[in-house]
């Protein structure tokens, strides 16, 4: 319905601007409506077609403890940059019986 009526009103609005052939303001503030409820449209549609084909939400709740990654705190991420503490975290995390 969204998009019927930003469809219509962008039709209406591009009419009033090549009829009018305004050259002022109102021309211009015509025009930037005219794309605005262009793109309404544009995003209503593609909203629709989406909601249309949406698959449903995959089950988190089997083996989650088993795939969610370690919590990181800040200091940890402070020393990612260093390669030798990245690979003594993931020694760690291994050896902690995660993996």
């Amino acid at each position: 319905m969204v998009a019927v009526v930003a469809t219509l009103a962008t039709v209406w609005l591009l009419a009033a601007l090549l009829t009018g052939r305004r050259q002022d303001l109102l021309g211009v503030a015509m025009a930037l409506l005219c794309v605005l409820c262009g793109t309404v449209a544009g995003v209503a549609v593609a909203a629709a077609r989406q909601r249309g084909t949406e698959s449903p939400a995959p089950d988190h709740t089997v083996g989650a403890a088993d795939t969610e990654p370690p919590n990181i705190d800040a200091d940890t991420l402070e020393t990612l940059g260093d390669r030798e503490a990245v690979r003594a975290l993931r020694e760690r995390y291994r050896d902690s019986g995660a993996g």
